[in-house]
């Protein structure tokens, strides 16, 4: 029998994982004007921006200007993303929120290209981190393992080498004494079909007992289908895009595509009985003015069609 979490928290990633694949031209007051339209539709959390090199990720640039110029709405978490510690460092000064973040990816060879680091490395670099992270005053935080399914480098990861590399990110908590919040695994180039999503969120849940989280790329059309997976087994926290809007830069494919549309994932969960305090019209007009920011069509079906009217 299907075991429904009765609320879903739904995280928007648009702003940040979005903007981050469009090419540098759109401007600060737009992003600013995004982010604020969406302050208005329940999302309880939107991530913002990231702090990192802008001589790699040139649309990140204006990150501080997006901190300062938005518009906080009470009850809405404002988050970021970063990778290392200067990252971090930025960010806890920005005025955004700065969750104790640890990071890393099941697939060696993405690691070395969104990182630069070995898998050694990178545990090292999150060790450090989460010392950072207790000087500052932060403790729990969640746990993100980046292409848990599968990667354009190296095919199908194995359910057992994600569980390794999730296993050293847990260590890294836990010797400090701070628990993750959340495991969130990542379909971080859209590589998962149901099957495999059941197979590793069992898995990580068979091992630990923290929370489970997905983030879900729709590259190959299974994204609500793997949402669907997730939510039959109670996942109750899922990250989306409004629009379905971005991608992934470092993926190594063209079609790498964004993550499952926000206001998709809000209609599935509504249709089933599934709470998520989102005003679905809103979310749609969020959606096309992310289309109109772009300047060109997004992936979302119901950004197009709009709400399915019953008549008599």
């Amino acid at each position: 029998m299907t075991d429904f979490p009765s609320f879903v928290h739904i995280a928007e990633v648009g702003p940040r994982e979005g903007f981050q694949f469009e090419p540098p031209h759109i401007v600060t007051a737009d992003k600013i004007r995004l982010i604020n339209a969406l302050s208005e539709t329940g999302v309880p959390e939107i991530e913002c921006a990231s702090f990192v090199n802008p001589k790699v990720v040139p649309q990140m640039a204006d990150v501080v200007q997006i901190a300062e110029g938005i518009t906080k709405r009470q009850g809405v978490t404002y988050g970021c993303m970063w990778l290392n510690a200067k990252g971090f460092l930025q960010a806890r000064d920005s005025g955004l929120t700065t969750p104790a973040l640890t990071s890393g990816s099941a697939s060696d060879t993405f690691l070395q290209r969104n990182n630069n680091r070995t898998p050694e490395e990178q545990i090292k670099g999150q060790r450090d981190l989460r010392a950072l992270y207790s000087e500052n005053g932060l403790g729990s935080g969640p746990i993100y393992l980046f292409t848990a399914f599968g990667c354009n480098y190296e095919g199908e990861i194995p359910v057992e080498k994600a569980l390794q590399r999730c296993a050293e990110l847990v260590q890294v908590c836990e010797e400090a004494g701070t628990p993750p919040a959340n495991i969130t695994l990542c379909d971080t180039i859209g590589a998962a079909d149901p099957m495999q999503v059941r197979a590793l969120v069992s898995a990580v849940r068979e091992k630990w007992d923290y929370p489970v989280a997905l983030h879900l790329h729709d590259t190959r059309g299974l994204g609500i289908a793997n949402v669907m997976a997730g939510l039959e087994l109670g996942v109750a926290r899922f990250d989306a895009s409004v629009g379905g809007l971005g991608g992934c830069p470092f993926a190594g494919h063209k079609s790498a595509a964004g993550n499952v549309a926000t206001e998709e994932v809000a209609l599935l969960c509504d249709r089933l009985g599934i709470a998520t305090g989102i005003d679905i019209p809103a979310l749609i007009e969020a959606a096309r003015l992310a289309e109109e920011i772009v300047r060109h069509p997004l992936t979302s079906k119901l950004a197009h069609a709009g709400t399915f009217n019953r008549h008599p």
